[in-house]
């Protein structure tokens, strides 16, 4: 294998190069699909995800790999190690690198190091965490923590960090929005929700690269959670803002309203922050949310600036969004669907633990919203002096096209003027 296709130890993380837990790998046939069989790297025989006696260093592995007939090099993953890989399958378009959304979301959650798979199709996510729960894989996506292994091409997503992370709670949002059993699969998706093979007879267990299929993503709605209020507060100002505060996020809420924004990469990203609280604490009432950030140390003149084309000004879509991805709103004790059940407090730590997590999706959904925006400006902009372009040289063109015009013109004058002469000199 060519040398320039194979990562050095430099392009990956240590977490995953100090350990002596790697193979090397080729594709084979299998029930008409190209499946990527683990090998094992000194005699170039069928390894085992359960035999350490079949694995290397990653300096072995990677000179197997140069020397022999294989394609590239993995990484097995054991009960001894903390590592956990995320396996997003048929989400990239290798031609523009662009990520579909579900999987942009779930790599802006886990915030790790991630790069692309050897298809360049699909991305391998590697944390450190535990899994939740006894579910592996639905659709486009699969997590496992033991007895598998991934192979590696050190080709890293430039904006995913190049260390492995403790993402436990992350890993927790994914696995609920993704693979927890009470999670509604979308119309179509046949796979439904399977548990992991286990190795069997010590033999290997492999990944399957399919290609592109057919995109099955798990819904990520749970419409029984759901408590829309109409838009209608069912706090003042004053009540909001103490309950805000009170709750176990309340340290957060009351930084962001004081104005401060670290821990976010904008200014924007913490204006959305703000807002997607205060839509939970306000049942989604749009005036109540505009109101109140207008009290906090966030606002700025750029709240009132028209950015968008139907006119809107940058705080209406702001809040618009915000409302636009909370799925649950507070309700005070004795309504319908109350969710005040406990002492005010209690109440407040229960019902934030949930926001922050939706909180985090939220977020990581108007990141990949902004970024596609900027992209498609970015795109508009270059068409668009491509066309300014293009017009100034067809203008060109033209303007030359009517100065030879004109020069024929004036040569067929000239020849006219000429033989008219002639004509009179011999007559």
């Amino acid at each position: 294998m060519a040398t320039d296709t194979l990562p050095d130890r430099s392009a990956l993380p240590t977490a995953l190069t100090e350990r002596e837990q790697w193979v090397c790998w080729r594709t084979q046939e299998r029930g008409g699909k190209q499946t990527k069989i683990p090998v094992t790297p000194a005699t170039g025989q069928f390894a085992s995800a359960t035999d350490p006696s079949t694995w290397t260093s990653f300096e072995n592995a990677r000179d197997a790999a140069l020397d022999g007939e294989l394609a590239g090099i993995g990484f097995v993953f054991t009960d001894d190690d903390p590592l956990v890989g995320v396996d997003l399958d048929d989400c990239r378009d290798p031609d523009t690198d662009a990520l579909d959304a579900w999987a942009e979301t779930v790599v802006e959650i886990l915030e790790s190091y991630t790069e692309v798979s050897p298809s360049g199709t699909g991305l391998h996510v590697l944390i450190e965490g535990t899994l939740p729960g006894d579910r592996n894989r639905r659709g486009d996506l699969e997590v496992y923590e033991t007895a598998r292994f991934f192979t590696v091409t050190g080709d890293r997503v430039a904006s995913t960090p190049p260390d492995v992370h403790p993402r436990s709670h992350g890993l927790d949002v994914v696995y609920r929005e993704h693979l927890s059993s009470d999670t509604t699969a979308e119309p179509g998706d046949n796979s439904a929700i399977e548990d992991d093979s286990s190795v069997r007879d010590g033999d290997a267990t492999s990944e399957s690269d399919t290609g592109p299929q057919s995109e099955s993503i798990p819904s990520t709605t749970d419409d029984s959670a759901a408590t829309p209020t109409g838009g209608s507060s069912p706090l003042s100002d004053a009540e909001l803002l103490e309950k805000a505060r009170a709750a176990a996020n309340g340290e957060k809420f009351d930084r962001l309203f004081r104005g401060e924004t670290s821990g976010y990469e904008s200014h924007s990203e913490a204006d959305f922050a703000l807002c997607s609280m205060l839509a939970f604490w306000s049942g989604g009432d749009q005036a109540q949310v505009d109101r109140l950030v207008r009290r906090s140390g966030l606002i700025r003149t750029k709240w009132d600036e028209v950015h968008f084309r139907d006119g809107a000004t940058y705080g209406e879509k702001t809040v618009e969004r915000a409302i636009a991805g909370t799925t649950e709103y507070y309700t005070p004790r004795g309504t319908e669907h109350s969710t005040d059940t406990t002492t005010p407090l209690d109440d407040a730590d229960n019902q934030i633990v949930l926001t922050d997590e939706r909180l985090q999706r939220i977020e990581a959904r108007e990141r990949v919203r902004l970024r596609t925006i900027e992209r498609l400006e970015t795109e508009v902009t270059e068409l668009t002096a491509q066309t300014e372009r293009l017009e100034a040289q067809i203008a060109e063109e033209q303007a030359q096209r009517r100065r030879l015009e004109r020069q024929r013109d004036d040569e067929s004058t000239g020849q006219h003027s000429l033989w008219r002469r002639f004509k009179r000199y011999f007559s």
